[in-house]
C-alpha cells in the first residue's frame, strides 16, 4: 500500500465532502490518499442552462482529462452527473451507500401552490414535472453551486427553488422552509456517489471496489440503463427510480415533454436477481409506446 491514490474532485463545498468522504474511508483501509481539486465548465459558466451548452458530461470531463492525463488517480462524482458512457479507459468501480433520492422545494415561508408562482430550478426533468403539476406556474432557470442558488432563492422574488434533499444534507444547508417532493421522480442515480478509476490501474481499482454497496450499484445500473437507452445522446426530462424492498426490485420510469404537458410513465418489478434488462426493457416500452416521437420533438426543440 505504498501508492498515494490522488482523488480528483471538482471544488464546490458538496464535491469535496464527497471526495473527503471516500478519502476517509479509503484512510479507514490503510490506503495513503491526496486530494486534488479542479474546477469544472458547468461551475465556471454559470449563465447558460447545462441543456444549451452541448456538453455531455459537463461536471466530469475535466476529471476524466485529470485522470487520462495523469494527474489523477480516481474521480468522486454525483453519479446522476456521469454520463451513461463512460470514456475509453476509464471504468466505473464502486457506487457508495445511496442516500435519500428525493426532491425538495425549499421557500421563503408559507407557500400557495394553487396562486401564481415562479418556481426556479436548472433541471429540465424538474421543470417538466413541475409544470406538468402546476401548469399555471412559470419557472426560471438556477445555476450554481448549492451554496449559490441557495443564496439566488434569497435574492429574487421567486416563491421557492428545487434542490437535491441529499446534497443539502450532507454539507448541513437544509433550510428551515422546504417540502419533500415525493411526487417528483428523481434523476436516475440521484444521492449516490461513484468512483471511477482508470481501467490499467488495478491498484486503485481494487482499493476503491472495497467501498461499493451492492444494492446502491443495482439500483443506479437499473436506473442509468433506462436512461441510457432513452436517451440516445440527447439531454431530455426522464426521471427513473429502483428500490430494492423484500427482495424484489421496484422500478419507475418518466418521459416528459420539455412544457410537461405530455408525460409517458412505466412502473415495473422483478426479483432482486433478474435486474440486469429491467432498465433497457423499460425504456424500450416507453419508446414503443411514444416515447420515440417524443424524443424527436425534445431533440428538435432543444436544437433550436
Amino acid at each position: 500500500m505504498n501508492k498515494t491514490i490522488r482523488i480528483g474532485t471538482r471544488d464546490s463545498e458538496l464535491a469535496l465532502w464527497q471526495a473527503t468522504t471516500v478519502q476517509r474511508k479509503l484512510e479507514n483501509l490503510g490506503y495513503k490518499t491526496e486530494l486534488v481539486p479542479v474546477k469544472s465548465t458547468g461551475d465556471l459558466v454559470l449563465d447558460q442552462p447545462l441543456y444549451e451548452m452541448g456538453i455531455t458530461g459537463i461536471f466530469t470531463k475535466t476529471l476524466d482529462v485529470a485522470m487520462l492525463n495523469g494527474t489523477v488517480d480516481i474521480a468522486v462524482h454525483s453519479m446522476k452527473d456521469v454520463p451513461t458512457h463512460l470514456p475509453k479507459g476509464i471504468v466505473q468501480t464502486a457506487v457508495l451507500a445511496r442516500a435519500t433520492s428525493t426532491d425538495i422545494l425549499a421557500t421563503k415561508g408559507s407557500f400557495t401552490p394553487e396562486k401564481p408562482c415562479t418556481i426556479a430550478t436548472g433541471s429540465l426533468r424538474r421543470k417538466a414535472q413541475w409544470l406538468n403539476r402546476y401548469p399555471n406556474h412559470e419557472v426560471v432557470d438556477l445555476r450554481g453551486n448549492v451554496n449559490t442558488r441557495l443564496q439566488k432563492l434569497q435574492n429574487n422574488d421567486w416563491q421557492g427553488a428545487i434542490f437535491a434533499k441529499a446534497g443539502l444534507e450532507r454539507i448541513n444547508v437544509l433550510p428551515d422552509n422546504f417540502e419533500n417532493l415525493d411526487w417528483m421522480i428523481p434523476a436516475p442515480a440521484q444521492g449516490a456517489m461513484v468512483i471511477v478509476a482508470l481501467e490499467k490501474d488495478g491498484f486503485s481499482k481494487e482499493a476503491t471496489s472495497k467501498l461499493n454497496n451492492t444494492e446502491a450499484d443495482i439500483c443506479t445500473y437499473i436506473e442509468r440503463a433506462f436512461l441510457q437507452k432513452l436517451e440516445g445522446g440527447c439531454t431530455a426530462p426522464i426521471g427513473a427510480l429502483a428500490e430494492c424492498i423484500d427482495g424484489e426490485i421496484q422500478f419507475k420510469g418518466v418521459l416528459f415533454s420539455l412544457d410537461g404537458q405530455t408525460k409517458l410513465e412505466i412502473a415495473k418489478q422483478c426479483p432482486k436477481n433478474d435486474y440486469k434488462d429491467l432498465g433497457a426493457s423499460c425504456a424500450k416500452e416507453v419508446l414503443d409506446n411514444g416515447g420515440k416521437e417524443l424524443m424527436e420533438v425534445i431533440k428538435s426543440e432543444i436544437e433550436k
